[in-house]
């Protein structure tokens, strides 16, 4: 079994703030630091920092090359990285002094991946594989579509969320991540039982993970519904804890791991990495 993840890449621009900058207010930062990020290659390092291979597929700007460094320094199989004239994606984060953060996003060549691109990825995985996914590139519907065909097992983080996710088949989805934001806005309820049961219903053979912070986790498949609490630590930064947590639990679908320990281990890994600044270099390697 191999691990896919057709994903983002991004340059993270980072401001340590008091509290976040208000309309019409100029504001100045305590700490400033440029990291790579990105919600498709922080799962990656999740994932291989869990002690799996993982493949990236992602495009990243031509003279943007120390990024194939770090992620080759990671264990991270790069050679689905297409190098391109367009900017790479990045990210203008602040976080406050509570360990918060407000996030702007660039696609940038993030949304270059074409149909030819997609076809040649995917050429070299089989039934069984698996795909991760976020909504960061373009052309996700495009990918699902092609990849469920293979019978490829897919784990959709539909983050950041719009309206173009609602035209995507989830019930191609073998696993859907999400926190309770857009647990929301996919089912129109608010609270968590809610929004677990309408999401049951309408995707009824697919894994439903509610992500919710500090209040922990919920698994919910067919009858099954498994509850994990959060791991509390002194949080600097939960910029890529929600990657984090993916990350860990696409490792452990792949080694199989018994479910309740899974999503506990992952849990674990998130807490560890809101305790540093920055998404990719934050995240643990725990056993």
């Amino acid at each position: 079994m191999k691990i896919l993840n057709f994903g983002s890449i991004n340059k993270d621009f980072f401001y340590s703030v008091n509290d976040f900058v208000k309309p019409g207010e100029t504001i100045s930062s305590i700490r400033y630091n440029i990291k790579i990020g990105g919600k498709g290659l922080n799962q990656s390092v999740g994932i291989s920092k869990a002690g799996q291979n993982i493949y990236h597929a992602g495009i990243i700007n031509k003279d943007d090359t120390f990024i194939l460094d770090k992620l080759k320094k990671w264990n991270i199989n790069c050679e689905n990285i297409l190098l391109s004239n367009n900017s790479t994606g990045h990210a203008i984060i602040q976080v406050d002094k509570k360990g918060e953060n407000s996030i702007i996003i660039h696609g940038g060549a993030n949304h270059d991946v074409n149909i030819k691109f997609i076809k040649s990825v995917l050429s070299k995985f089989d039934s069984g594989d698996i795909l991760v996914l976020q909504n960061e590139i373009n052309n996700i519907k495009e990918i699902i579509d092609r990849a469920h065909h293979k019978k490829m097992k897919i784990v959709f983080n539909p983050a950041p969320f719009n309206n173009e996710i609602l035209s995507y088949d989830l019930n191609k989805i073998s696993t859907l991540i999400l926190n309770q934001t857009e647990g929301e806005r996919l089912s129109k309820e608010k609270k968590p039982d809610g929004i677990l049961k309408v999401l049951n219903s309408k995707f009824n053979n697919t894994e439903i993970i509610l992500t919710l912070g500090e209040k922990g986790s919920l698994y919910s498949f067919k009858d099954e519904l498994v509850k994990i609490k959060a791991h509390k630590l002194n949080t600097v930064d939960t910029t890529g804890a929600g990657d984090t947590f993916i990350g860990y639990y696409v490792a452990g679908i792949a080694s199989k791991m018994n479910k309740k320990d899974n999503l506990n281990r992952a849990s674990e890994a998130a807490a560890i990495a809101t305790t540093k600044l920055g998404g990719a270099e934050s995240i643990p390697r725990i056993n």
